[in-house]
């Protein structure tokens, strides 16, 4: 079966949100049942994922089935959508202390 552009990118992506989320393909497929194997083959792009797959991959890496699928421009990467939701469950002080931080960093002269 050939490698489709479309699913390449899909196989980018999930590897991406893995290495993201911190888990070796050993557990990710431990985790939703799975063979190992099988986990190598959809991240090369060489096995299509189900729809159910790909939502239960979406929920192990804490991204969107539709970034996983689609990507987008405002979120291409899953460690923004992750800080994202981390953001959003701070209490607004707690919130206002990470923007100033944030905003120290991005000042010029700033190290990176």
């Amino acid at each position: 079966m050939p490698k489709t552009p479309d699913r390449m990118e899909v196989a980018r992506r999930l590897r991406l949100a893995r290495e993201q989320a911190g888990l070796s393909q050993g557990q990710v497929a431990k985790l939703i049942d799975m063979h190992r194997p099988t986990i190598s083959e959809i991240e090369a792009g060489n096995r299509r994922v189900s729809a159910e797959e790909l939502a239960r991959l979406a929920e192990l890496y804490d991204v969107s089935a539709v970034w996983l699928m689609k990507g987008s421009e405002e979120m291409a990467d899953p460690a923004v959508e992750l800080a994202a939701r981390e953001l959003s469950k701070l209490k607004k002080e707690d919130l206002d202390t990470v923007l100033n931080l944030l905003r120290t960093l991005r000042r010029p002269g700033a190290k990176s």
